[in-house]
């Protein structure tokens, strides 16, 4: 039975993040020019609670394939203001659920929209990065952790699909989002570019990404939301390496307190249930780096499963904790 459940969280894993390149593709009778020469587009065909998608299509990266990247812009949107930058991975799951693979979505633009509007966080527009299904787990795996793992070891591992050739590209992932496309959306947009103002958040692999981006670029980012982070690195196993070398490097890179925040949670149901039993590993990190309940968060949330539906359900937590005002 044990079995049969690995199975079916780990195909539940593989579905939530794939990428249907089919139904993202951006019609373009329906785009207006926002920049030149190399053009963000009004994607009016996006079905959105409030606010606009801008979108590149296919963003030029000298480090990464290009993929479609969206900005997503509040209803309230004016150039006379600046606004904070949330970076998000698997952009293709975020706001238009019609769209998507599995019918759901993360609701960026409900919450996002109702917490502004509230005056509970502060103003910001949200960045996001499409994933490419195949070279998903290369890109955001945090990939000086493998470093951590001994050489004898290295060659007996596989990727999540199974596969021993791979190679990883967590680095030059980072390095487009930090060299190629920040540079950008700080030129177009009206947007505040400094530390303090600029955050990453994902889930699963997009979990360990944003951690990964805060300690590799600490000048760059201020704080981290991980929602349901696949600590055991690629498909759950039996003394698995992944999950120890991913903690290694937390304890090495993690960016001490001050000035920052991270954000961790989990659920217990599909292929969250493989999370709970890292939780104290986590917190014990946090602790050593100096965070307290006032800069850090590792929550629990009983009876969520691996899905866009469950982070949805409590977006307004990271959102809040990384972008409330003062």
């Amino acid at each position: 039975m044990k079995s049969v459940l690995l199975l079916l969280s780990v195909s539940l894993f593989m579905f939530s993040c794939k990428n249907e390149t089919k139904s993202q593709e951006v019609n373009t009778l329906e785009i207006d020019s926002v920049d030149a020469p190399l053009n963000f587009q009004h994607l009016k065909s996006a079905r959105l609670y409030k606010g606009e998608i801008h979108r590149i299509d296919s963003f030029p990266s000298n480090y990464i394939t290009p993929r479609p990247v969206d900005v997503w812009l509040p209803e309230s949107y004016v150039e006379n203001k600046t606004y904070d930058v949330l970076y998000m991975h698997d952009g293709q799951m975020l706001f238009d659920s019609l769209s998507t693979w599995n019918k759901q979505e993360w609701k960026v633009d409900e919450w996002a929209s109702e917490l502004m509007s509230e005056g509970k966080t502060k103003d910001f527009i949200v960045v996001a990065v499409h994933n490419i299904s195949k070279l998903r787990w290369q890109d955001l795996f945090p990939q000086k952790a493998f470093d951590y793992i001994n050489e004898a070891t290295k060659d007996s591992l596989k990727d999540l699909s199974g596969s021993k050739d791979f190679k990883l590209n967590g680095d030059n992932y980072l390095k487009f989002i930090v060299e190629e496309l920040k540079p950008k959306i700080d030129k177009t947009y009206a947007v505040n570019p400094e530390t303090e103002s600029t955050f990453v958040m994902g889930s699963s692999m997009g979990g360990l990404m944003s951690m990964y981006a805060i300690s590799e670029y600490p000048e760059v980012f201020s704080g981290a939301a991980c929602l349901s982070t696949h600590w055991p690195g690629a498909m759950p196993m039996e003394n698995n390496p992944y999950p120890k070398a991913i903690f290694k490097y937390m304890d090495a890179n993690l960016p001490q307190a001050g000035g920052y925040r991270l954000y961790f949670d989990y659920g217990n149901k599909t292929l969250d249930e493989h999370y709970p039993q890292y939780a104290p590993r986590v917190n014990d990190i946090l602790k050593s780096k100096g965070y307290t309940q006032e800069n850090s968060k590792n929550l629990f949330f009983e009876g969520t499963d691996h899905s866009e539906n469950s982070w949805n359900s409590r977006l307004d937590q990271p959102l809040m904790f990384l972008l409330g005002k003062d």
